[in-house]
């Protein structure tokens, strides 16, 4: 990601002017103009705090936080907790009491991406409006935040379906709950996918174990929308995309660790993971066993 997008610009503003603090591991996902961060130190603040060009989805961590936001006539009050959820949409700038620090998480979401998105799952037409949030309880919007941050927190392991999947359903979730929107229609095809398209799916996907898949690429292979498809692919598969595909990359590589004259990094990238971590990672919460240790165990 270029360091003049909106995202990385709206980064560095929150590092000087409101953190006053090195900004933590990140995850950029520049296809999807979004900046997702591990959890960062929000201190006490008393004072305005300028407007940012992009929307600041956030969700708190530790103790409890009281804090008041005012911007114009609007004044909102709040705690923040686990489980709560912020929503400071794209040009409201204002004063904010903050008593005590705590550590909060974000999402920088564009609001063309945003937009992109209503555009396509809303039968409703117009433009689509935030609402501001602050401490408000939203156990489901905090997980999906917590989701993301825990990708964030480790960008060897950035998986690229996941990461994709999840943004989805956070607009998703942010249309339906905090938007002017009120309610998006539920999402239409409500079917799932017929079985030649599962079957062109997923040959795609067995292919291409080795490289970095996206939802546009595939929902691009039957013609249907990102969202659309991941739902359509669930409904018919019982799996998301990412755990379809996760699958694959687990089993291909069970069959080549009983190949003893391949190593372990190189079954990783055959497999389309990047890193050892990453591959032991994923090998070690699929199987319950290291890449290495599963090895050995065929061998006794």
């Amino acid at each position: 990601m270029s360091p003049a997008t909106p995202q990385r610009k709206a980064l560095s503003v929150i590092s000087v002017d409101v953190i006053s603090g090195p900004p933590p591991a990140i995850a950029e996902i520049d296809s999807h103009e979004t900046l997702v961060t591990a959890p960062w130190l929000h201190p006490e603040i008393h004072d305005d705090l300028p407007e940012l060009s992009v929307h600041v989805i956030g969700t708190y961590y530790g103790a409890p936080s009281p804090r008041v936001w005012r911007h114009g006539r609007m004044r909102l009050e709040g705690v923040g907790r686990p489980g709560a959820f912020a929503v400071v949409p794209a040009h409201h700038g204002g004063r904010w009491d903050i008593e005590r620090p705590a550590p909060l998480s974000y999402v920088l979401l564009s609001d063309a991406r945003l937009q992109a998105f209503a555009e396509q799952n809303s039968a409703r037409g117009g433009r689509v409006e935030l609402l501001p949030r602050i401490g408000e309880p939203d156990p489901v919007g905090a997980h999906v935040l917590r989701a993301l941050s825990r990708q964030a927190a480790h960008p060897d392991r950035v998986a690229g379906l996941f990461i994709e999947q999840t943004l989805d359903l956070l607009c998703g979730h942010l249309l339906r709950v905090h938007s002017s929107l009120g309610r998006v229609p539920p999402p239409v095809p409500r079917r799932g996918l017929l079985p030649w398209q599962v079957r062109r799916v997923t040959a795609y996907m067995r292919d291409r174990l080795d490289q970095e898949i996206g939802l546009n690429e595939l929902a691009g292979l039957l013609g249907l929308s990102r969202f659309h498809f991941c739902t359509a692919f669930r409904l018919a598969t019982g799996q998301t995309p990412h755990e379809w595909l996760s699958q694959r990359r687990i089993e291909r590589a069970r069959e080549l660790l009983g190949n003893p004259s391949l190593r372990v990094t190189d079954i990783a990238l055959t497999v389309g993971y990047n890193t050892h971590s990453a591959f032991s990672a994923s090998f070690r919460r699929a199987t319950g066993l290291t890449p290495s240790d599963f090895r050995r165990s065929l061998k006794s």
